[in-house]
């Protein structure tokens, strides 16, 4: 089965492994080349079996580390059209590496077959990825969207795994004096973060749906905790008639800084 782990998540860096045999993608780099190295390390994973990089968006804590950990590699990077435009002209990629546009495309990688979709955030592009086995399962992953479409949420249904993300807590956010208004008003509309509230009411539904493994990315330092955001879970749960104990296989809120444990789809 293919395995998906977290290896940093959160507003200083984002970085996913999704690894089956030994062979693996990565989504997104967004801490040094030498921190994303060495979990790799630590995981047993040799970089000659790295078959492809997908890009969410341009932000920082997506690419900080991507020209550098590019420099000595051969491996395509795969994002949609004007994330790609964003990395070549502010000279973000090494100038050897392939860039693959991923707009309403499938793309074989390796052994995964990947197909991308629009998440509403404040970048030139934002997406999100489907990840299928030659098994026939599949994993889902947004991060960094403002709120859950339709077209989000139907792209999540009938996933193995889904991997999305839990931002901040509404009271945490409101109640920051560090958070200038501008700075709130930005991380809480239709083109910033997602809540807990949000994304709750997003996995119940999911859950209702017959998905059974859920991850909650992103988490912000300042305004949310994991414990916070799994009560939340919980509790939205609770609300709609799904014990998340019990109705869920997998529940993680990935961390900041620690690798999580694989989880099987």
């Amino acid at each position: 089965m293919a395995k998906y782990i977290s290896l940093y998540s959160g507003s200083s860096g984002n970085c996913s492994v999704i690894e089956q045999n030994g062979k693996f993608i990565i989504i997104d780099i967004g801490k040094s080349a030498r921190i994303t190295a060495n979990a790799i390390r630590e995981l047993g994973l040799d970089i000659k079996n790295l078959q492809g990089v997908l890009i969410s968006h341009e932000h920082s804590d997506h690419i900080s580390g991507l020209k550098v950990f590019l420099k000595k590699l051969d491996v395509p990077v795969y994002s949609n059209c004007a994330t790609l435009d964003y990395l070549a002209d502010y000279d973000l990629v090494p100038a050897h590496i392939r860039l693959e546009d991923m707009n309403f495309a499938g793309h074989n990688i390796g052994d995964f077959y990947i197909t991308g979709f629009d998440t509403p955030h404040d970048s030139v592009g934002c997406m999100g990825f489907n990840i299928h086995t030659q098994s026939g399962t599949r994993m889902t992953m947004a991060t960094d969207l403002g709120c859950v479409t339709e077209n989000i949420l139907n792209q999540f249904m009938g996933a193995d795994l889904a991997v999305i993300e839990s931002n901040y807590d509404e009271m945490m956010l409101r109640e920051n004096e560090n958070y200038p208004y501008y700075l709130k008003t930005r991380i809480s509309s239709n083109r910033g973060h997602l809540s807990n509230v949000q994304c709750s009411n997003a996995a119940v539904q999911l859950i209702q749906s017959g998905v059974k493994k859920i991850h909650l990315c992103h988490l912000s330092n300042n305004n949310n905790t994991p414990s916070t955001a799994l009560s939340q879970l919980a509790l939205t749960g609770m609300a709609s008639g799904v014990d998340i104990a019990k109705d869920v296989e997998t529940v993680r809120a990935n961390r900041r800084h620690e690798i999580t444990l694989p989880t099987e789809f």
